[in-house]
């Protein structure tokens, strides 16, 4: 068997048992007369307006390959979850599907509780387009008071670029901000958010030089582990061990933490945060 069929027939039971687990009253169909539970066949079709006679082939493991178009409007038919329509994409085409950006609200209480329990280190989740959607105690102390300011105003160009306490924190800030351009457009890119970030790159452009500057050299960076450098108004110099992780289930979000370096570091995060 050839790869290919493996494939096929693999698709076809993965959409066959994603059909029986919907409920045809909740989609506006009839539950009567029904030998098994879910959609039929016709239904999904219905839902994702293809002929009923090419999605059962495809549910057979026969007809050839689907388009990327077909396997979304199943994908959306069936409801599938983003792990699962990568799964499809997988299965059919044998590559995940093209990126596509969503930009959804605040994190769950659980991803808050973990940054919680990170404190006295300082860690924040931020989005592909590097806006700050969640943080812990020793990041506000350290860092910047995130929730002082409008939502708006919480990304992490805006930080570099516009705001001078920030940009008094850094040791360089030239190499941390060459950094920071290049890492955010490989996570853009990565992300398919050009469009989401128009707006911010042209007002970037229009109130700093240097992000213009920056934005134009196009040079790419990622965004891993490194050591970061903070200099603190009142309690001097500090190091960090610096790590991004990427988020199950939110492939929009990433958790940036800053692990002291020394104990001597950790010694002071307590004193600030006892401070603050």
């Amino acid at each position: 068997m050839s790869e290919g069929t493996a494939r096929s027939n693999l698709l076809g039971t993965y959409l066959k048992d994603r059909r029986s687990k919907l409920d045809p009253a909740a989609l506006g169909f009839t539950a009567k007369r029904r030998r098994t539970p879910g959609l039929r066949r016709e239904e999904v079709a219905q839902r994702a307006n293809i002929s009923t006679a090419w999605y059962t082939w495809l549910e057979q493991g026969r007809g050839g390959a689907p388009s990327a178009d077909v396997l979304d409007r199943i994908a959306e038919a069936l409801m599938l979850t983003h792990a699962e329509r990568e799964h499809v994409f997988l299965l059919g085409l044998g590559h995940p599907p093209e990126v596509r950006y969503q930009q959804r609200g605040a994190v769950t209480p659980r991803l808050q509780r973990v940054l919680d329990r990170l404190n006295p280190c300082p860690a924040f989740i931020r989005t592909a387009t590097w806006d700050i959607v969640a943080w812990n105690k020793a990041a506000t102390a350290l860092l910047v008071d995130y929730g002082a300011m409008p939502p708006e105003d919480r990304n992490v160009l805006k930080h570099i670029f516009l705001d001078p306490r920030v940009r008094a924190a850094q040791y360089d800030w030239q190499s941390v901000a060459r950094f920071v351009v290049s890492a955010f457009r490989a996570d853009v890119a990565r992300a398919g958010a050009a469009s989401a970030v128009s707006d911010l790159v042209d007002e970037l452009c229009r109130r700093s030089a240097d992000f213009e500057t920056m934005w134009r050299e196009n040079h790419i960076h990622t965004y891993g582990e490194a050591v970061k450098h903070i200099k603190h108004p009142v309690f001097g110099n500090f190091a960090f061990e610096q790590s991004a992780f990427a988020v199950d289930g939110r492939p929009e979000l990433s958790m940036i933490v800053y692990n002291p370096a020394t104990q001597a570091d950790l010694d002071k995060i307590s004193a600030v945060m006892a401070s603050a």
